[in-house]
Formats: structure tokens, sequence, C-alpha cells
């Protein structure tokens, strides 16, 4: 955690301009044509403005996405957009903070952004949903009962989101589901996951078990994310092989 905060630390960049209100804060988040995640603050009496400037449907439009033709892209963005607080002005994705929960809001902001940029797969032919609706109908297939955005708050004191909870007698599975992982989405997850774990152990007094659904049809996932996945203690399901007794037994715990 420590090492984590430090990187966030060092990798994240303020930028003041003469000209403008407005205050870049560059961040070691990858965006949707392998850049920086930018964002955008202003001061308004007590308010704190956040925009990414429109740059994420902007980025989706160039990509070949337009969210504005489909209906179902449209719902699966205002989806995203409710569960962080964010709306659209003008196509910049906003939202508005304080001082005090500053941290928070830039975060939500931040997961939304990365979140939307996530529906590009949505503009290849072959892909019917993104890979969380999969992820949804595999579970409802195995019959189980969840809680879809499971929000909890961690030890730092911000709240986190996952896409699906399982809660068990005993037991409590968090689940994020991965299209494509990289060396920014799953350290995030991983962090995420250790942060909200003593916090739910204490308060429900049941494990808590971190699982990514990891999607490896289209492409090939490095051993060297599953190394991390194993040497953290989570747990993981390749979509190949969701089917298995073993990968089954993950989700499917004795209640």
């Amino acid at each position: 955690m420590d090492d984590y905060y430090s990187f966030l630390k060092e990798k994240t960049l303020v930028s003041t301009s003469n000209s403008s209100d407005w205050v870049e804060i560059s961040t070691p988040f990858v965006g949707l044509f392998n850049d920086t995640v930018d964002i955008y603050a202003k001061k308004e009496g007590n308010r704190i403005i956040l925009s990414d400037d429109g740059n994420t449907l902007r980025d989706l439009e160039l990509s070949g996405l337009e969210i504005s033709r489909s209906p179902k892209r449209k719902e699966i963005l205002d989806r995203i957009l409710i569960n962080y607080g964010v709306r659209i002005n003008n196509e910049e994705l906003i939202t508005e903070a304080t001082e005090r929960d500053f941290p928070q809001k830039k975060l939500n902001l931040i997961s939304a952004i990365s979140e939307t940029a996530d529906m590009y797969y949505l503009a290849r032919h072959t892909v019917a949903s993104v890979f969380r609706e999969d992820v949804k109908s595999y579970l409802d297939e195995q019959e189980l009962i969840y809680t879809p955005y499971f929000i909890s708050k961690g030890s730092t004191g911000l709240e986190f989101t996952f896409d699906f909870q399982i809660a068990y007698r005993n037991t409590e599975i968090v689940i994020k589901s991965f299209n494509s992982v990289n060396k920014m989405n799953l350290p995030h997850f991983l962090f995420t996951w250790d942060d909200i774990k003593k916090v739910r152990e204490q308060q429900t007094q049941k494990d808590i078990i971190g699982l990514a659904v990891i999607n490896d049809i289209d492409r090939e996932v490095s051993d060297e994310y599953l190394s991390a996945l194993d040497n953290k203690g989570a747990q993981y399901i390749l979509w190949s092989q969701r089917h298995t007794p073993e990968n089954i037994n993950k989700i499917k715990l004795v209640a």
C-alpha cells in the first residue's frame, strides 16, 4: 500500500496556467490511446469543479464508437456515471467536490473515465456487450444471488466500487471483471481489495476474498499478472475456463 501511494504521488503532476482558472492534474492511469488520463479542476466559491475536458467521449468517437447512436450504449454509460456521481455537460464528464471530499470525488471521476473508455470494445462487431454484462450472465447462469456495483469503504477512508459481491455465511467475495488486464488496473484492484479487506472482516466477521474474472478470449493473459494475483492471495477465473469445476467452486461456496 505504501509503494502504491508513493507511485501515485510521484506520477501525479499538477500544472497551472496564468490565463485560466483551471488546474490540470495528470494522473498515472492510462487512457484509451495509451496516454495518461488527465483531469481538470477549478474552484468556484466553496465548490471544486472536476472535468475531463470532454476527452473521454471524444476519444471514443475517434475510435469509432458513437454513444448517441445506440440506446444500449447510452444506457450503459448512464449506469456508469450514476454509479460514480458523474454527469455529462457539453460532452464533458463532470463532478463537483468540496475540499473535504475532493480525494473521493477525484477517484470517482477517474474510475468513471476508465470504465467509460472500456466501452471502446463495443465498437468491435464481435462484442455484443461489455465484459461486465457477460460476467453478470455467468453469475445468473450459476443461479447466484449477488450485489452489482458493490461499494465499500476501506481503511484509507475512500470508497471503492467492485462489479459484484457475493455474500455467504462465513465468506464474502468481491469481484472485478477485466476485459483486458494491464499494469495499472490490476494493481488498483489488488490495492482496493486489500484496503477494504481489513475493514470488512472486522465489520462482518467473514473472510473477504478478492476475485478477478479476466477475459482471455481475444488476448493471452501474461503469467506476470496471474502470479501477482497469486502472490497477493487473490483468486482469478480465466473466462475461457469459467465452467471448469475448479472455477465454479470459487464462486459457489458452501453457504
